[in-house]
Order: structure tokens, then C-alpha cells, then sequence
């Protein structure tokens, strides 16, 4: 895409939404499903979203549509009586779970007014800059969620200092996100979204974003660009040749703003990528979507991933959620003749296996698909106990892709490994870390985790699986070992979940295949199918299979198993070895057979 097209995308994306704003523009109330916010915070989160990409379209000065206007019209209505139950009046902010969400689209607004200030901001009257100001100092005085929402103070106090607004007040808010952002590095580019291990698309259009924007916004170089260029070492292969980003993580009806931090870092120099790999990565990923419906026919951004979906969302998913994908506009702030617009486009289509130990993730690229093997990210709170209630299909699985989402709650479970007992499916919760790696042509990953079960008994005393996770081309061999499994127990492994049959071959310790209908289908598909291996099991056992995204004979034979140790030979005559007691992988060439 060129600089014009994603401009004119902005326009298209803005006319639509302001068919739906408040007679002064305060609120944009866009049709569709409420979130749990309340309809008056939805209207401000379509407000503040669109503000974001209004703001990088006209970054450059022009605004033929009349874009500054129309935001600073709302913005002094909505900041006259903040609370008052009219037309106009933005909610107050509050803490995180009472009137919380408005923090999140100060970030917005803050950010937006930044950019925006010659045009925006200095035309204000000093009166009405008192008044926005107080409204986003309530950013400040609140408590955020503890996660990624610390850098919404932050923002706002960029923007308040940018402006010469700045005190003691505004510098905590900064000083106290930059140290949090310390302790939530978890190394190779990622950050957790907050304490405990939730990694996901919130590390580009989030953790990464607002510290490095502000900076460049400031005139200065950020001390957090090499870790973002260490981040799209690994992130820029996360994206299929069609642009597709791994279907993973919540709020993934945000769409393209996964490609965010790959515009950011093109815009800041700080990336390992060439400027013609950027601009054809981000372009790919908007037309990605764009192809598949995402803009509905009223011309407004659906709430779901190709078009609308409902179980893509999460309850604070409302209308104007889908507008974060503004953030991916922030290539704008390359000028016209940047050479992220002037380099030709270059495609990254290199089959490649990314092992990643501070997440805790296998990166598996072959023929433009990508997977992600799930070694180490759970969104489960280091408070919170984990509870078969608590299962979130965008975490649990073993696996994720860019052309297969995770199976609806109340269908068969793809990619998961459970033990059944007394007739009970567990759920993978917490999921601890046992290292990942590449050795020879091969990456793996390892954790473990404690089935838990919907009803009493919730954990079984003892019972617990370690799992490892292998990529090699395009199979993936998946081996665990169940420890303590009680009398009458089986287990099951699902591969993946497609409208096309995909390959899953029992290679140790698995007595029973079948297929399981996903009737709930995925985001991808209205209607799935899923393979499934069983077996029964008691104390400790090894269990190990093949999986792949499409069928085919398996390459791979087993050498020889015991109940910790399996080695497996490859047809181009490598082995692989697994161990446990400590989990370890070795790949070597075999000998002639």
C-alpha cells in the first residue's frame, strides 16, 4: 500500500463512523453489540479510537476533510460537564472495575491531542485546555488495571508535559509505568502483560508502543527501541504471506493493529527489518482483512476477525473497539518521502523455526503459514486460582495459527491435550516454562501444567503433564508425560481445527483415532472438524504424536520409549531425542538403517 491509500482508508474508515457521532461530535454511539461498559463509554471509545487515526491522517498538515475541527468540537463538549447525564458529556474516569474504561481512551485522546497540537491543542481556547486537562488528570489519580493500562497515565502525562503541563503528579504517572515495564521484561523483545506470563499482540500495539511513540514524539531516542527491535525479529515472522497475524491473544477484533509496532519501528529506525519489508508487511496485513469483511456494509469495522464474530470478543469488546486498529495509521508519521514509502516492497518468505524462551513460544513458518506452539503464555493473574471456569480458548491450546483459530467454548477443544476423569475434560490453566531451543534443523519448546477439572475434585493430588513440542518443515511432534493419572483415567490429544482434513498420527502410547465435529466452528470457518487420539492411563505414562496442518503420511518412526525418554527417526535419517528428568532435546544424523 501506498502513503495515499492508507490515507484514504483513514477517511473511509472516519466518514463511516461519524454517521453515528453526537450532534457536536462528543460521542460517536456506532451500532452493534454493547460492551459491559455501558453505552456512554462505548460513545466515547468511538470518539477517542477514530481520534487516533484522524490524528496520524492529518499529521502532515492536511485535512481536506475537516478532521481537526470535528475533534475539537467534540472535545470541548465533551469536557464541559464530564458525568452529566446528555447528549455530550464524557463519563469521568475511574478506577480499573468502577468507570475504569474511560482510562483507556484518555491514552487515545492524550496521544491524538499530542500529535495534533499545532492544529488542534493551540487553537483551543485557554479555558477549554483547563477543562481537558482536568478530564485526563483523572488518568493520573485513578488506578489502572495491572497490566499494560499503567501506560495510559503514562501517555497522558507525556502529552500534559508536552504541552508544558507537567508536575510532580504527571511524573510519578511516568516514573511508575517505566518501572513496572522493567519487571515485566521477560527478554528476545517481549514483555508480559503485567505480573504473571500473558504474552500476546499486546506487546506491539501496547508495551512496545506508547513508550517508544512517546519518545520519538518527544524528539528523543528511546531507550526501549532495541527491545522493540528485538521484538520484530520474532514478531515480523508472525505473519502468514497473506498478512495474516496469529489468531492468539484477546482482543484480537483490534485486527491490524497487530502490525503496529512493524510501522512504529519503521517510523523510529528502530527494526531489523529493510523499509520495503515493513511497508509490504503492513500493507499485506490491512488488505488481509480487508478482503475478508472486516468492514461491514455500513462501512464501520466489524466486532470480530474476518467479519463479525462473537467468540473473537471478550466482555469489555464493544461497537468501537475494532477502531484500536487505528494504531496501525502511525506509519503516517513517515513523511511522504520516507523511504518506508519510496523503497520497494519485499516480502519475508523464508520457512523458519523461532524459538523464543523468555515467552516460552516455538515460532513455525513454512510456506507462508505460521504457527505458534504455546510453551509459556496463560493470562492467568499471579493472584488468581486456577479454575476450569477460567479456560480461555486464545490461551490454552498447544497451538495457534495464522489460518485456523481455537474451537468456541462447549465444542471439542483443538490443539489440547487433556486427562479425563470420572468423565471430566481438563483444562490447561497455568502453564510453567521448561525451556525452548533449536538444535539441528529442529526448534522445540517445553511446560508443564496441572489438569483442572469444572467440578470437584478441581485438581487431582499429584496429577500433573509435561509437555514438548518439536517443529521440523511442517510436522509438529507433540510428546507428554502424565504423572500421577488415577485409576480410570484416559487422556485425549486434538490437532487442529480446519474445514479441511489436517493430519494427526499416534506414534507411542495411543490406542483409539477418531474425528470430532466442531459444529461452533472458528473464526475462520462456520464449521469445523477436529482429529483426536485416546488412550487409557494410570500413574506414569508417555504419549506421542505427529500433527500437521494438512494430511499426509507421517515422516517420523519411533526408535525406542520408555516411560521419561522417547527417540523418533525423521525420513531424511535425523533423530530426535526427548528426555524428562530434566527435559532435554537432541537432533542428530542417524546412522544408516
Amino acid at each position: 500500500m501506498i502513503r495515499a491509500e492508507w490515507k484514504a482508508l483513514a477517511d473511509r474508515l472516519l466518514t463511516a463512523a461519524w454517521r453515528w457521532a453526537t450532534p457536536c461530535g462528543a460521542l460517536l454511539n456506532l451500532p452493534g453489540r454493547p460492551s459491559h461498559n455501558g453505552a456512554r463509554c462505548d460513545g466515547l471509545e468511538g470518539y477517542a479510537r477514530t481520534f487516533l487515526a484522524a490524528a496520524f491522517r492529518v499529521s502532515d498538515g492536511s485535512d481536506p476533510l475537516g478532521w481537526i475541527d470535528r475533534y475539537a468540537s467534540g472535545l470541548e463538549a465533551g469536557t464541559a460537564a464530564p458525568g452529566r447525564d446528555d447528549a455530550e458529556s464524557w463519563p469521568v474516569i475511574g478506577d480499573v472495575g468502577a468507570q475504569g474504561q474511560p482510562m483507556v481512551e484518555s491514552a487515545s485522546v492524550a496521544l491524538g491531542l499530542r500529535v495534533t497540537r499545532r492544529w488542534l491543542w493551540d487553537g483551543l481556547d485557554s479555558l477549554v485546555q483547563d477543562r481537558v486537562e482536568e478530564w485526563l488528570r483523572g488518568a493520573l489519580r485513578h488506578v489502572p488495571a495491572p497490566n499494560n493500562w499503567y501506560l495510559f497515565p503514562f501517555t497522558v502525562a507525556g502529552f500534559l508535559e508536552s504541552v508544558g503541563r507537567g508536575d510532580a503528579e504527571t511524573a510519578r504517572a511516568r516514573e511508575r509505568a517505566m518501572e513496572l515495564l522493567e519487571t515485566w521484561y521477560c527478554g528476545d523483545g517481549w514483555y508480559s502483560d503485567g505480573d504473571g506470563r500473558a504474552f500476546d499482540h499486546y506487546n506491539g500495539w501496547a508495551l512496545h508502543l506508547y513508550p517508544v511513540l512517546d519518545s520519538y514524539l518527544a524528539g528523543k531516542d528511546s531507550p526501549h527501541g532495541g527491545r522493540l527491535c528485538a521484538h520484530l525479529e520474532s514478531l515480523a515472522e508472525m505473519f502468514g504471506a497473506d498478512g495474516a497475524p496469529i489468531h492468539f491473544g484477546r482482543s484480537l477484533t483490534y485486527r491490524f493493529a497487530a502490525a503496529s509496532a512493524v510501522a512504529l519501528g519503521a517510523v523510529t529506525g528502530h527494526t531489523p527489518l529493510s523499509h520495503g519489508q515493513s511497508r509490504a508487511l503492513i500493507g499485506a496485513t490491512v488488505r488481509y482483512f480487508l478482503d475478508r469483511g472486516a468492514i461491514g456494509p455500513n462501512g464501520l469495522l466489524s466486532l470480530g476477525w474476518h467479519g463479525s464474530h462473537a467468540a473473537t470478543l471478550q466482555p469489555y469488546s464493544g461497537p468501537a473497539s475494532p477502531y484500536w486498529a487505528s494504531k496501525a495509521f502511525v506509519c503516517l508519521l513517515a513523511p511522504p518521502h520516507h523511504p518506508l514509502w519510496t523503497d520497494s516492497e519485499s516480502v519475508l518468505d523464508e520457512d523458519r523455526v523461532l524459538a523464543l524462551p523468555g515467552p516460552g513460544l516455538l515460532v513455525q513458518r513454512t510456506g507462508g503459514t505460521v504457527r505458534l506452539h504455546n510453551h509459556g503464555s496463560d493470562h492467568v493473574g499471579p493472584d488468581e486460582a486456577e479454575s476450569a471456569a477460567g479456560d480461555d480458548p486464545h490461551y490454552g491450546r498447544f497451538a495457534y495459527s495464522t489460518e485456523t483459530g481455537p474451537t468456541a467454548r462447549g465444542d471439542i477443544a483443538d490443539n489440547h491435550f487433556c486427562v479425563v476423569v470420572a468423565g471430566q475434560r481438563s483444562v490447561r490453566r497455568r502453564i510453567h516454562p521448561l525451556g525452548a531451543g533449536r538444535t539441528g534443523s529442529c526448534g522445540w519448546a517445553a511446560s508443564w501444567h496441572r489438569p483442572v477439572f469444572a467440578t470437584v475434585p478441581v485438581m487431582v493430588p499429584a496429577l500433573r503433564v509435561e509437555s514438548v513440542t518439536v517443529a521440523k518443515g511442517v510436522w509438529e511432534l507433540r510428546v507428554h508425560r502424565v504423572l500421577g493419572a488415577p485409576y480410570g483415567s484416559t487422556v485425549e490429544q486434538t490437532g487442529w481445527a480446519s474445514s479441511e482434513p489436517s493430519g494427526l498420527h499416534p506414534l507411542h502410547g495411543w490406542e483409539q483415532r477418531d474425528e470430532v465435529e466442531a459444529p461452533h466452528g472458528t473464526a475462520f470457518t462456520p464449521w469445523a472438524r477436529v482429529p483426536r487420539l485416546s488412550a487409557s492411563v494410570r500413574g506414569t505414562a508417555l504419549f506421542a504424536a505427529v500433527a500437521a496442518l494438512t494430511e499426509g503420511p507421517a515422516p517420523v518412526t519411533v526408535n525406542g520409549a520408555t516411560a521419561d525418554t522417547i527417540e523418533v527417526r525423521w525420513e531424511d535419517n535425523t533423530i530426535t531425542r526427548i528426555t524428562f528428568d530434566p527435559v532435554g532435546v537432541t537432533h542428530r544424523w542417524g546412522e544408516e538403517p
